[in-house]
């Protein structure tokens, strides 16, 4: 299926662990290329956050961005270090008994002395998990408006392949009077010499003539092009590199034709075809 490259996706869970909000932002870019950015508390989780994006895209530029709200439970806690409170009482004991002071220890005074308190880590493991099927939600979700996006591209492309088949189909029509007039034209230039010239060699240069002027193998290979590119569109592959290609050769058929034209008619349909193809550019650079 046909995918576009620009999407945006956002997914928002509340549990008892606090709140979590994934956004993904995807723009066109030539590869695969993404921005990581998480909570300093759930950085060990971006090599599986990467694992996924590439697992389910293809090419784009992507913005991914994780947001985490602790709830009231889980935040980190603060512990007294008694053990080490015993000593630095003990301490203060022995100092007071040296100096013949009574220690005046003050409970917040202790507090602010290193080591006295410890922060408690909190268990993490609950809220990476909800982290990762969070962005599963969101990848679904973006590849989602990707797809329909990509349809919705691949139908203005095959709506423009229609309109260069039509225009392939006149100049086939248009070609054998086109010929009939290059020669009607030449016919009348010679009249006057015609007599001092070979009728077979005359013929010949016509022949020639009437050969570089034909265009119908470039109309058989831009009616090739538009075939693949509609085959391409119905495939389930990402076919952004491959729609590229085709485009280039199907603006180096109307380019061709546009030099070989000596009707106006023809000249006005080979820029119609380059307008349409030029159409197709744009709409193929955000395709997948």
């Amino acid at each position: 299926m046909t995918k576009s490259m620009t999407a945006f996706a956002r997914e928002s869970a509340t549990e008892d662990e606090g709140e979590l909000t994934w956004e993904l932002r995807s723009v066109n870019h030539r590869y695969l290329e993404t921005s990581v950015r998480l909570p300093e508390e759930l950085r060990t989780l971006e090599p599986k956050v990467r694992e996924r994006l590439a697992s389910r895209l293809g090419r784009g530029k992507l913005d991914c961005t994780l947001r985490h709200m602790p709830g009231p439970g889980t935040g980190s806690g603060l512990q007294v270090n008694r053990h080490y409170l015993a000593q630095l009482l003990a301490a203060g004991e022995e100092v007071a008994k040296l100096i013949g002071q009574p220690a005046q220890l003050l409970p917040f005074e202790l507090l602010r002395w290193p080591g006295v308190l410890r922060e408690q880590s909190p268990d993490l493991g609950p809220v990476m998990e909800q982290s990762l099927a969070l962005l599963d939600m969101a990848l679904t979700s973006l590849v989602a408006t990707r797809e329909r996006e990509g349809a919705r591209l691949a139908g203005l492309i095959r709506e423009r392949c229609d309109r260069l088949a039509i225009c392939v189909a006149q100049v086939r029509e248009r070609m054998p009077q086109v010929m009939m007039e290059v020669r009607r034209r030449i016919h009348d230039r010679l009249q006057e010499v015609r007599a001092e010239l070979d009728p077979n060699r005359l013929e010949q240069e016509l022949a020639l003539l009437a050969q570089r002027l034909d265009v119908d193998e470039e109309m058989d290979r831009m009616a090739a092009h538009l075939d693949e590119v509609r085959s391409v569109l119905s495939g389930s592959e990402p076919v952004g590199r491959r729609l590229d290609f085709l485009i280039q050769e199907l603006n180096r058929e109307a380019n061709t034709l546009a030099s070989k034209s000596s009707d106006l008619e023809v000249t006005r349909l080979a820029v119609e075809m380059k307008v349409l193809i030029e159409q197709m550019r744009e709409q193929v650079q955000n395709i997948e």
